[in-house]
């Protein structure tokens, strides 16, 4: 045997190490412990040390490390060297290798050699103190642990062993780190401790942590199994309890219990054939399955749905026509043709005693009472009331309700209305139901045939019960912004009564009447600290709330009364009552919104104004048109429909046809181009009531006149010239008062409409009642028929005759100067 195999290993330890960066836990020395590689640099690493004498530094990766390469700057410097006993090649590509660690090193330098981390080290010796007191501190060391290891299953039987034989104070110490559940830093900083005793005293605190985390822990297991001990004890005497009941003939059983309820409401519940013979059959398998079964709680859902129906038939109704007019007095202002209209059905109703087939629909504007209409019918009626949202529904089973195999199945709206008002007559609100979509979940329009059908809603089926319902007595009320998205199916189960919106009179006394005592006593105030002149409320009405509802007339009113209550709380010295004057209102609520300034107005060749109808209320539109040079081509912009877009079309084509007959030189439309634009580009807008409109601006551009002033038109116009009529009058009248207009012109087939308009929306304007465009063109220019007729356009000369008579006249001044 060689002199170089008797040495000891220590004294074999090369002075350079290939690295391998280890990402768990540090390695300490004194084990013989399998590593696991899979990752391929690191397997070329193993290998490479294996070829130059199987000796591997083993150092521990920085916790901050986001690099995806291992370097010196992210590797601690001081590790552990191991010598490669046995390497085992996996299926996956991978190595295992056993390892024997020996001794702490300390990196110097690193070498570059490509992709392998090769690094010069120093090894480092354990610094040991007195022996009696190290000694000392071991016997502690070992006292303490083995008061940790006693009857705890995470330490096994080899460890004890293992520890108990381990004779040198640091490598016990260095063994114990490494089998407690530390952190990886704090295992590193016991590592990078030399001196022993240290080490020990490092350790020592752990083992205190770990054996405080064992007390408590084994407090927890001891409270644990007491419960668990109570509940065995309980369940026992509760066993016990059952039978001594059943020897007495007592049954305190949930279920018992519950199933003899369900049967007694059944029993004197009216159903209908087919749902007593489904709550029959569901009963029978209540009754058969086990409480705890989740079956169990969605049967036993489902027969209570049914059972807190209202099955039994109502009362009939007992109100009065007076007293349902008084309420709907009391609660709303104007609307007279509402009212009537309302009491005329209430009527109907109460004479025939028939409360099938009624379904009423509110249309109008935002924020003139539509919602609040139908809570007045409740009243009018003295009947339950439930409101519900369709606004932005999608999918058919919010209105019929879900299969019951789904988890959370629940029925429809309609179900859980009744469900809730416990009455078989009450009155639905079904708010936005213009507003519904249509998605791969279903069409929830659809669905509401169904449910508003009288001759389908007497057998409503919903999914979610999948039993006849009969919701005929039901009175609903529907609201919408606009009839245009309703299904027409939809639509002709509907009796329409249309709300318009609100003159500025009607808003005044509103504000009076009901939203300033509303707001308030919304905001704490009474109406001995603040005051509202009839001045500044129409005001308010005029320049910050223009739009046909009263939604933005109250939201100013919260606004003034929110900032008054905050000066009456800082200075409680102010003189009461705070009058509200036009200075004051400035300051609460800014500069006006709308001012007279920007008041439509048609002061040039071009332009002229239309109203038209939106699902906001009426509105004014300017319709501009420009000309420029060019070919007779048409730009149209401000988002402009197709409907209008053909309005235009009819329009320029009627001025090109009646040309010589009004003076126009057919020529201006072969060198111009027109531009026609409706201002406020970002909305879109579409509708056959600009086709006037638009035939009158076209006219002013060509024949450069200004329309009448404060003049307003609103009708559709055919190729022909007639004037067709249009709807949404009212809205549109209330728009052109917003907006100061004096004469406004209609077709006059709609006298009919304005007939019925009240004399407060009518008052102050006039009306002109037109069949043919002439009409229209000699109210918005009077002067038209003295206007002279347009000169010709004479077109410029082609180049081949300019250049000859330029060389013609060249040549004749030549012969001029040559006489001379």
């Amino acid at each position: 045997m060689s002199e170089q195999e008797l040495m000891p290993i220590e004294q074999l330890l090369p002075n350079n190490l290939f690295i391998l960066p280890v990402t768990g836990n540090p390695v300490f020395p004194g084990l013989f412990t399998p590593l696991m590689i899979t990752d391929n640099q690191d397997v070329e690493i193993v290998n490479q040390a294996i070829k130059h004498g199987g000796f591997l530094g083993l150092l521990l990766v920085k916790e901050d490390n986001d690099e995806e390469e291992y370097s010196e700057k992210n590797l601690y410097t001081i590790g552990t060297v191991a010598k490669i006993v046995k390497k085992i090649k996996l299926p996956d590509g991978g190595i295992s290798i056993f390892i024997s660690t020996l001794k702490r090193f300390e990196t110097k330098q690193y070498y570059p050699s490509g992709p392998y981390l090769v690094a010069e080290v120093q090894y480092l010796e354990d610094i040991e103190d007195e022996q009696e007191e190290l000694r000392a501190w071991t016997r502690l060391l070992l006292t303490e642990m083995k008061q940790l290891t006693k009857n705890n299953q995470l330490f096994s039987e080899e460890m004890r062993l293992n520890m108990v034989n381990i004779d040198h104070p640091g490598k016990l110490a260095d063994f114990i780190a490494s089998i407690l559940n530390v952190e990886r830093k704090q295992q590193q900083e016991i590592l990078e401790t030399l001196v022993v005793r240290r080490r020990i005293e490092k350790v020592l605190v752990f083992i205190k942590n770990e054996q405080n985390i064992a007390q408590v822990q084994a407090k927890i297991q001891a409270r644990v199994n007491q419960k668990i001990e109570k509940n065995q004890r309980e369940y026992f005497l509760r066993e016990e309890l059952k039978s001594i009941q059943q020897e007495l003939g007592i049954s305190t059983n949930p279920k018992t219990d519950l199933i003899n309820r369900l049967k007694n409401k059944f029993k004197n519940l009216p159903l209908s054939a087919e749902a007593k013979e489904t709550v029959d059959r569901e009963m029978d398998r209540l009754e058969g399955m086990d409480p705890s079964s989740p079956e169990y709680s969605l049967t036993r859902t489902y027969l209570e749905i049914i059972s807190d129906l209202p099955w039994k038939e109502p009362k009939p109704e007992n109100f009065s026509i007076e007293s349902a007019r008084k309420i709907l007095e009391h609660d709303h202002y104007g609307m007279k043709d509402v009212k009537d209209r309302i009491l005329e059905f209430l009527a109907v109703r109460k004479k025939k005693q028939d409360t099938k087939g009624s379904i009423i629909c509110l249309v109008g504007p935002p924020g003139v009472g539509k919602t609040s209409v139908g809570v007045s019918i409740a009243r009018a009626l003295k009947k339950e009331y439930f409101r519900f949202s369709v606004g932005g529904m999608n999918d058919e089973s919010e209105i019929k309700g879900h299969r019951r195999t789904y988890i959370g199945a629940m029925p429809g709206k309609i179900v859980q209305g009744l469900r809730i008002t416990k009455s078989k007559n009450p009155v639905f609100l079904i708010d936005e139901i213009d507003k519904m979509g249509v998605s791969y979940q279903g069409d929830p329009a659809s669905a509401l045939l169904e449910v508003l059908d009288p001759e389908q809603n007497t057998a409503f089926r919903d999914t979610y019960l999948d039993i006849p319902f009969d919701v005929s007595e039901v009175l609903f009320i529907v609201t919408a912004n606009t009839l245009e998205t309703i299904p027409r199916p939809l639509l002709d189960r509907m009796e329409i009564i249309q709300l318009a919106g609100y003159t500025s009179d009607e808003k005044l006394a509103i504000g009076k009447k009901y939203l300033v005592p509303k707001s308030l006593d919304k905001h704490g105030l009474s109406k001995s600290e603040i005051r509202y002149p009839s001045k500044i409320l129409r005001k308010i009405a005029d320049e910050y709330a223009r739009e046909a509802g009263v939604r933005n007339f109250e939201k100013s009113l919260h606004k003034i009364n929110r900032k008054v209550a905050l000066m009456l709380t800082e200075n409680p010295e102010t003189n009461l009552p705070v009058t509200i004057n036009e200075k004051l209102l400035y300051e609460l609520l800014g500069q006006p919104i709308f001012v007279e300034d920007e008041i439509l107005k048609a002061d040039r060749p071009g332009m002229a104004i239309g109203l038209a109808w939106t699902s906001m209320g009426g509105d004014t539109l300017i319709i501009e048109a420009q000309n420029t040079p060019g070919k007779g081509e048409i730009k149209l912009t401000g988002q402009l429909g197709e409907v209008m877009q053909e309005s235009v079309s009819i329009a320029h084509t009627w001025v090109k046809a009646h040309a010589l007959e009004r003076k126009i030189d057919p020529s201006w439309f072969e060198h111009n181009s027109i531009h026609l634009h409706v201002p406020e580009g970002a909305t879109p807008k579409d509708g056959p009531s600009a086709g006037i409109t638009m035939t009158v601006a076209l006219y002013s551009l060509v024949t450069n006149q200004v329309i009448a002033p404060n003049l307003a038109m609103t009708g559709e116009l055919s190729l022909k010239g007639k004037v067709m009529p249009i709807g949404g009058l009212k809205e549109k009248v209330l728009a052109a008062k917003r907006n100061k207009i004096k004469d406004i012109i209609i077709p006059q087939f709609n006298k009919r409409d304005l007939d019925k308009l009240d004399e407060q929306v009518t008052k102050g304007i006039n009306f002109h009642l037109v069949g043919t465009i002439e009409e229209v063109l000699a109210l918005a220019f009077p002067n038209d028929e003295k206007r002279e007729a347009m000169q010709p356009i004479l077109s410029p000369p082609n180049t081949s005759e300019a250049e000859t008579i330029s060389k013609a006249v060249a040549l004749a001044v030549r012969e001029a100067l040559r006489e001379r």
